[in-house]
């Protein structure tokens, strides 16, 4: 039976804390900065993880008269924050890893090394049981935090052994600014991406131009204008237009309506919003004098 996503983060949360736990004490006395950068990219998964669960649980809500759209960029607002703190702990790591080249400690090896596979082994069940592929980026940048946290884990035991067999103790700083670029990189990945939802740039991987193409080659559709593509929320791409066509029943134009969005059905555009308008409209046309008389009656009224 497939566990629910709110419950799997649940359990990850409560795992992220017990690693977390073992990577601080195990850092301090280890006296191993690799071990607490760890520990210190933990404590932003425990924050991201439980960040991801309320933003998660708001998300579900309804829209209503305060959110029409919903709730849903309650979660992409959880994603950037989520990336910001991946990003600042990555500078903290930088700096400590500088201060360690200048001044190296003398590392208990053993200790490190035992936390570390401690780590990475609650780091893999976690990313197991958060799964990947997912479609909700809030949840992709936790399952980012967890895919890091692994990676670091390696890195840390990878240092532990050259430390042990050859005393060379600048393998601990250098794992650590290892460990640093890949919490970097995640973090930049997300907000590059959780941004361009926000400003409502074309989504990645569709081509305005040849949507509005296809729609431009639909049979009774003289001419497309007022073109918006855009993302909601996460994979999740809405479409707006205004579209020509020729004086006709509403019956007929929904002929062209269902074509077009099926054709925007295709491309993985599921929300698309369609303006229809008459190239022979003319002053005696029926939406024109709707237009006139409403203008009279203002005029009448003031």
């Amino acid at each position: 039976m497939k566990i629910p996503l709110e419950k799997r983060l649940a359990l990850s949360f409560i795992l992220t804390l017990v690693i977390l736990f073992a990577e601080v004490i195990g850092g301090i006395i280890s006296r191993s900065l690799a071990l607490l950068s760890d520990a210190g990219h933990m404590l932003t998964d425990v924050f991201a993880l439980g960040l991801s669960m309320i933003a998660m649980r708001i998300g579900k809500k309804p829209s209503d008269r305060r959110a029409t759209f919903g709730y849903q960029r309650i979660g992409l607002l959880a994603a950037v924050i989520n990336a910001i703190s991946l990003i600042i702990i990555a500078i903290f790591i930088f700096y400590e890893s500088y201060n360690r080249f200048l001044s190296p400690l003398q590392i208990q090896t053993s200790t490190m090394i035992v936390i570390a596979l401690i780590g990475l082994t609650g780091n893999i069940l976690i990313a197991l049981i958060l799964g990947h592929n997912h479609a909700d980026l809030n949840i992709k940048s936790a399952w980012l935090h967890v895919l890091g946290d692994t990676l670091s884990s390696v890195g840390v035991i990878l240092s532990g052994l050259i430390i042990y067999f050859t005393g060379w103790t600048y393998a601990d700083p250098i794992a650590s600014i290892i460990i640093g670029f890949i919490i970097l990189f995640g973090g930049i990945r997300v907000v590059k991406e959780a941004l361009t939802i926000f400003l409502e740039m074309t989504p990645k991987g569709f081509d305005i131009e040849d949507i509005v193409k296809k729609i431009a080659e639909t049979p009774g559709v003289l001419g497309i204008h007022n073109v918006h593509l855009w993302s909601p929320s996460h994979r999740n791409v809405a479409f707006s237009a205004h579209i020509l066509v020729h004086d006709q029943k509403l019956s007929e134009v929904a002929v062209v309506r269902n074509t077009i969005e099926n054709t925007l059905l295709e491309m993985n555009i599921k929300h698309t919003i369609l303006q229809f308008e008459c190239a022979e409209c003319e002053t005696n046309g029926l939406y024109c004098q709707i237009h006139m008389e409403e203008d009279d009656s203002h005029q009448r009224q003031t």
